[in-house]
């Protein structure tokens, strides 16, 4: 089974395909010759999951899923949540990101934070929604050098480091995104499965 995966983010690639089965296989917006740049003006992140996976599957006919993720923080109503790539403006740039949250946190002490991940699935002309989440902490400064994001300064419950400080191994054992990931896979089993029958 082919599937586009609508994003450009090297590092989500790299998560994403290293839970899906075997005889799957990825492609990415580069393997399509797709430059464009995916709508994303939802309010929700089930909302731009959908206009990301919904336009690559319009416009190039193939079956296809997008993520959105947010990091939503107690102490600061939700924020970042749907806009988290973007806090800090347009740039989308990570460090500034952090930086950002990292100022409106002074002097919090409810750090209490979670992750969270949809996925829109769009296949054989059917849409699919797949939700994962986890619940943590924010740090008060960034700590770890793996990952992307806001995972310096994240650490799950049950864990003492950020996912910055994980291997993908073991980041994958825990994150939002695999959880919403694993999701997809089962069904997309459960779908060749049912093919085959």
């Amino acid at each position: 089974m082919k599937l586009v995966f609508a994003t450009n983010n090297q590092h989500k690639i790299k998560e994403v395909a290293s839970l899906l089965p075997k005889e799957m296989k990825l492609i990415s917006l580069k393997d399509i010759d797709c430059e464009d740049e995916l709508p994303e003006t939802g309010v929700r992140l089930e909302d731009n999951a959908r206009q990301k996976a919904r336009y690559i599957h319009d416009k190039f006919g193939m079956d296809c899923f997008a993520d959105d993720t947010g990091l939503e923080i107690d102490a600061l109503d939700g924020r970042p949540g749907v806009y988290s790539a973007r806090y800090s403006g347009p740039a989308c740039d990570p460090q500034q990101n952090i930086q950002k949250v990292l100022t409106e946190m002074l002097g919090q002490s409810n750090r209490n934070a979670k992750f969270r991940t949809v996925i829109a699935l769009f296949i054989r002309n059917e849409e699919y929604l797949f939700e994962g989440s986890v619940s943590g902490t924010i740090t008060e400064f960034p700590m770890g050098t793996e990952g992307f994001g806001y995972d310096p300064v994240f650490i799950p419950d049950g864990d003492t480091r950020t996912f910055a400080q994980m291997s993908l191994k073991e980041k994958n054992g825990y994150s939002h995104r695999s959880l919403a990931v694993k999701k997809l896979s089962e069904f997309l089993e459960q779908k060749e499965y049912e093919k085959s029958m």
